[in-house]
């Protein structure tokens, strides 16, 4: 049978092949073998061939769903982040500390009431000057501590001159909302609040003339974590004459009015980080007395054009 299997393949099968053919179907040890082989052709470098071959561990995407870590221990947990390599989450304790200014104005200066308005003849004025000479000691005490830093310090140059300058440049770098050169003339305290206070707003302001001159009134030196991190506070009464105009995104007017001044008197403070070889003085805040009352309210202010009836 298998013998005439064989004479009618010979039939169609390439001569040459014939041969190795039919000895493959009568003998399975034959050289002539025809296999289906997966190896390659040259048997060298098959370990490095092998090396080539990375296993991939492919996410699964529906573990989320199952894994639930209510249910499970702190130890499985813990396992499973570390198979995943995830680091532990920490409650967050610690606190933004910035050295560079203090947080708040130190004994705050209480202006006496009525000040700006009392005149030598008035009864205010000896209470004024009563209250002035008892913190006057401890300011004194606290301008020879600055002198310890900076030996040229003098209370009436650094009033009328640096003071005042300060004063200005800040009001007129407000006005083009530099945050930069802002931060060169306020403290990162002070930087917060102005940037807030001028969100959506336009402010035109100009500085008239100085009504009296700017003299200090309150020195205090406090020392922060350390005693060699020492921060110097100054406040100054500044009682100029100015005009202010705000107004809001869409041009109308808040407060104030920029063509009329007024007379303005104010506590501002300045601090000087002492310790700080390159450290300057800046705005730190304003004292606004409980006396004068809580501040303002923005409310804009809407013109009404009024037309002339003639008169039958």
């Amino acid at each position: 049978m298998l013998s005439v299997l064989s004479q009618r393949i010979s039939q169609w099968i390439v001569p040459g092949v014939q041969a190795g053919f039919v000895r493959s179907l009568t003998n399975k040890k034959s050289p002539y073998q025809i296999k289906a082989h997966n190896k390659h052709w040259n048997p060298k470098f098959r370990k490095l061939r092998g090396l080539k071959v990375i296993k991939v561990d492919l996410p699964n995407f529906h573990e989320n769903e199952s894994w639930k870590p209510s249910e499970m221990s702190g130890e499985e947990i813990r396992s499973k982040m570390k198979e995943k390599g995830i680091q532990p989450v920490r409650n967050w304790q610690e606190k933004p500390l910035e050295l560079s200014c203090t947080g708040d104005i130190v004994e705050p200066y209480i202006p006496p009431e009525g000040d700006g308005k009392a005149s030598i003849i008035s009864t205010d004025f000896p209470k004024q000057k009563i209250i002035r000479l008892e913190k006057k000691s401890r300011s004194m005490w606290a301008a020879r501590k600055i002198r310890q830093f900076d030996e040229e310090f003098d209370p009436y140059n650094f009033a009328t001159q640096e003071a005042t300058s300060i004063y200005i440049k800040m009001h007129e770098a407000m006005m083009t909302k530099d945050e930069y050169k802002i931060g060169t003339y306020v403290t990162e305290k002070a930087l917060l609040e102005i940037m807030e206070n001028l969100d959506c707003k336009t402010i035109r302001w100009k500085f008239m003339e100085s009504i009296e001159p700017t003299r200090v009134v309150h020195i205090r030196v406090i020392d922060v974590i350390s005693k060699d991190n020492i921060f110097a506070q100054i406040t100054c009464r500044l009682h100029t004459k100015q005009s202010l105009g705000i107004y809001d995104r869409f041009g109308r007017l808040l407060y104030g009015n920029e063509l009329t001044p007024k007379d303005v008197l104010e506590y501002v403070v300045f601090e000087r980080h002492l310790s700080n070889l390159y450290g300057s003085w800046r705005i730190h805040g304003k004292i606004i007395p409980s006396w004068k009352g809580v501040g303002f309210e923005f409310q804009p202010i809407r013109t009404v054009a009024v037309t002339e009836q003639k008169s039958l």
